[in-house]
């Protein structure tokens, strides 16, 4: 059965002025991505169209993984970058309970503030979370969505702040995490790597990658 899910893999032309662009501009970033997907999908598009990404760079590449349920390169702007696209419904298959992977994703670990009760019916802001707390709330999310952690690497990532014209940008903290973990739930991974996990989803931010784990 087909989960209606791809993924595109867009290796950038550092030399496009679209890119670049994007680079600098989360907001602007999004709306590109945005056109790869159909139109007419209703105020809320990028639920809609299930489109998730994440930027990975190198010392030397920068390459955009892109998944939503339907992608259109032929869409991007002339000469954004190659992509490949892939049907990820064999990956969605072959996740087994009790199975080995490897991990990425890129997060904006957060809680919000409480508040005290006279003020119960207002809402706190949102506190970004670091260091083992930053940790602590990816293990217990991957657990959620059906991974029980074995190992993980955060790395720091530039984070983003989308332009607004009305409004301060807010910023973005974003923590890359990779490593190991073993299936626990194939259906609750699905969902997760279908929608997303955590906030700044618009932002490169929620993108699962699963790879199976080298044997020992």
């Amino acid at each position: 059965m087909s989960l209606g899910a791809a993924l595109a893999r867009i290796h950038l032309n550092p030399h496009s002025r679209d890119v670049q662009r994007d680079l600098r501009d989360a907001t602007q970033m999004h709306r590109t991505l945005m056109r790869m997907a159909p139109d007419g999908l209703g105020q809320s598009p990028r639920q809609t169209a299930g489109l998730l990404y994440r930027l990975d760079e190198t010392d030397t590449t920068s390459t955009l993984l892109v998944q939503a349920t339907t992608l259109d390169p032929a869409r991007l702007p002339d000469e954004y970058g190659h992509a490949n696209v892939k049907d990820l419904t064999p990956m969605f298959n072959a996740l087994k309970k009790g199975i080995s992977v490897r991990y990425r994703i890129v997060l904006n670990p957060t809680k919000r503030e409480r508040l005290p009760l006279e003020q119960k019916n207002k809402r706190g802001k949102i506190i970004p979370l670091s260091g083992q707390d930053a940790d602590r709330w990816w293990t217990r999310r991957a657990a959620d969505a059906g991974l029980h952690i074995h190992s993980l690497l955060p790395t720091p990532v530039t984070a983003v702040r989308p332009r607004a014209k009305e409004a301060p940008p807010m910023r973005h903290n974003l923590l890359r995490y990779d490593g190991t973990a073993t299936v626990t739930d194939p259906d609750a991974l699905t969902h997760a790597v279908l929608t997303g996990i955590g906030r700044a989803k618009p932002y490169g931010a929620g993108l699962l990658s699963l790879a199976p784990a080298a044997a020992a």
